[in-house]
């Protein structure tokens, strides 16, 4: 089990409002961030959406996941009621910038998400939300609400000390460049996507 160390905190103003910003180092040498609204210290039920790094979507706003859209949304919704978002350093879903872009060729070819990623010899989905789950009961978190599509996030989160005591959806419209993309996350990555654009 990796060990975190809190390494800095600030405020951080936002255009979803005032988070505490809180910097967390793993034993990898990563460095993650916990942004916390409002006060959530043994507080029950808190909304929390535990986002893992995706550079071309979060930052560039790529059309080709829906990552972005996931992102601000969850901040408007934690902005508003307060919480917790953490997001982990695991570019690609595990396997790296480098491997993601790689996939994005082999997409480009014809392969979906998933099929890129084992044409690779890499599992579907290389995440582990350890370090997530750790930050989380340090904030001194016990029961959420995850914002969450994923059902191996909620595995993955639930087999520590934190109760998830509902799934709050992060449904978002899909546009003509990630249908694929969240087709192959509905039907192999089992991921609950109601929108009836997904097909």
């Amino acid at each position: 089990m990796q060990a975190i160390r809190k390494k800095e905190t600030a405020s951080l103003p936002t255009e979803y409002g005032d988070f505490t910003a809180v910097v967390y180092e793993c034993s990898k040498g990563l460095h993650h961030l916990a942004l916390v609204k409002g006060h959530i210290k043994n507080k029950k039920d808190v909304l929390v959406r535990v986002q893992s790094e995706c550079l071309t979507g979060d930052v560039f706003h790529s059309l080709r996941c829906d990552c972005s859209q996931q992102l601000d949304k969850a901040l408007k919704l934690i902005g508003k009621e307060g919480g917790v978002l953490v997001y982990l350093r695991q570019e690609g879903r595990g396997i790296g910038l480098v491997n993601k872009i790689k996939t994005y060729a082999l997409q480009d070819q014809g392969m979906d998400t998933v099929e890129a990623n084992e044409k690779l010899g890499f599992k579907a989905d290389m995440r582990d939300y350890t370090v997530g789950v750790q930050i989380l009961v340090d904030l001194g978190l016990k029961r959420i609400r995850l914002l969450t599509n994923n059902p191996k996030k909620i595995e993955g989160l639930g087999k520590y000390d934190i109760k998830i005591i509902k799934r709050v959806p992060l449904m978002i419209k899909p546009n003509g460049l990630n249908k694929k993309y969240l087709k192959a996350k509905k039907e192999k990555l089992g991921h609950y996507l109601e929108d009836k654009g997904v097909v």
